[in-house]
């Protein structure tokens, strides 16, 4: 297999990116205690993988109500921020380029995270199921649990959010970032808004789907007006279908997602932001996006496509060469293999994955997987 094409640079704003493979976001919950700070050892497990073109951090909740698992870090405090700069100082020493992806789970959490132990936020008053959060239960030590019942947010704290993600892409760009994503996918708090599933708001953020588009719109044009529209990517998570209940809550699933979603990409290609992020279902036999679907992706965005989602080297290339892709994330793979593009390019195998040590824990299933070393 020829695997050149992956490695042929691309633009990305005012970014050359050196080859199309995408260090995507992967949640790693190795931040330290209290207050969600990012670490010395975080630096050292993105500098390793600066050899993607692209870097996306693990999602980073932009509010203390944003949070929805145990150890992940956050973009709201100067101590966050002096944390992340450590991160981005690393991998720009390295000549990388690093996105920090902006979370907010909404409805997926727990009154453990909540200030005051209060009920968390969401469009609308429905509990999410099918999906579990991980709470801590003693220091270094968590146990899942059920989401907790949360309360409806009223128009004007809707309102406050949006600007809320404005401070936080602000915040990035101070702690040394090049660009942000807004994390719109699987479940969380955009994507509850723009989901007929979750969305039963009688205000101006519920009802059509010009309605249920709206939050994301805001959150969208308020994030570019900091950081400018060159600066900015989008990520989706469109199911179409699942025989999987345990999954549903990953892309919550529309009546019509070929029409939600496209709508929502064209108003994305309005404010002109600088890429579209998809991400496919990537469990054992989950079904491929239809190919009619992502023709009218390419269709209304001209920006930078990115897929990702159990992709291979062969699975990128030919999305690439039919033009329906321009980078693709690797997950699992860049966790286990921090020198992948180098292994792709020359058809090295991979490091196998230990998923004990994908969440919590130490520098043991994170920054101590070996490189290749070619036998002489």
């Amino acid at each position: 297999m020829n695997v050149s094409s992956l490695f042929k640079p691309v633009k990305l704003g005012p970014y050359t990116l050196n080859n199309r493979i995408v260090l995507p976001p992967l949640t790693r919950c190795r931040s330290s205690q209290p207050g969600n700070i990012p670490t010395d050892l975080m630096a050292e497990y993105y500098a390793q993988r600066v050899n993607a073109g692209l870097l996306i951090t693990e999602a980073t909740q932009i509010e203390p109500r944003g949070q929805g698992y145990a150890w992940t870090p956050g973009i709201y405090s100067s101590e966050q921020v002096e944390g992340w700069k450590k991160v981005t100082k690393a991998v720009h020493d390295e000549g990388g380029t690093i996105f920090l992806q902006l979370w907010h789970v909404g409805r997926v959490s727990h009154t453990s995270f909540q200030p005051n132990g209060e009920p968390p936020v969401a469009p609308s008053a429905t509990r999410a199921d099918a999906v579990k959060v991980f709470i801590e239960t003693a220091p270094g030590e968590g146990e899942l649990a059920e989401p907790s019942e949360p309360r409806a947010l009223t128009t004007e704290e809707v309102k406050e959010i949006v600007q809320l993600y404005a401070q936080a892409a602000k915040n990035a760009i101070e702690a040394g970032f090049d660009g942000v994503e807004i994390h719109s996918a699987n479940g969380y708090l955009v994507n509850q808004f723009l989901s007929d599933k979750t969305n039963f708001r009688t205000d101006e953020y519920g009802g059509s789907l010009e309605n249920r588009l709206r939050f994301l719109k805001e959150v969208t044009e308020a994030v570019v007006q900091v950081v400018g529209k060159d600066k900015v990517g989008v990520r989706f998570a469109p199911l179409f279908e699942t025989t999987d209940e345990d999954r549903i809550y990953l892309g919550l699933v529309e009546e019509n997602p070929h029409q939600t979603y496209i709508k929502a990409v064209a108003l994305l290609e309005r404010i002109g932001i600088a890429y579209l992020s998809i991400a496919e279902a990537d469990w054992d036999n989950a079904p491929d996006l239809p190919e009619l679907f992502c023709q009218e992706v390419r269709k209304s965005f001209s920006g930078l496509i990115m897929y990702a989602g159990k992709y291979t080297a062969e699975k990128s290339c030919r999305m690439l060469e039919a033009g329906l892709g321009d980078i693709f994330g690797f997950g699992r793979p860049f966790i286990a293999n921090a020198d992948l593009p180098e292994r792709i390019k020359n058809n090295w195998p991979l490091n196998p994955l230990d998923p004990n040590t994908m969440f919590g824990g130490t520098e043991v299933g994170y920054t101590d997987y070996p490189l290749y070393s070619p036998s002489v």
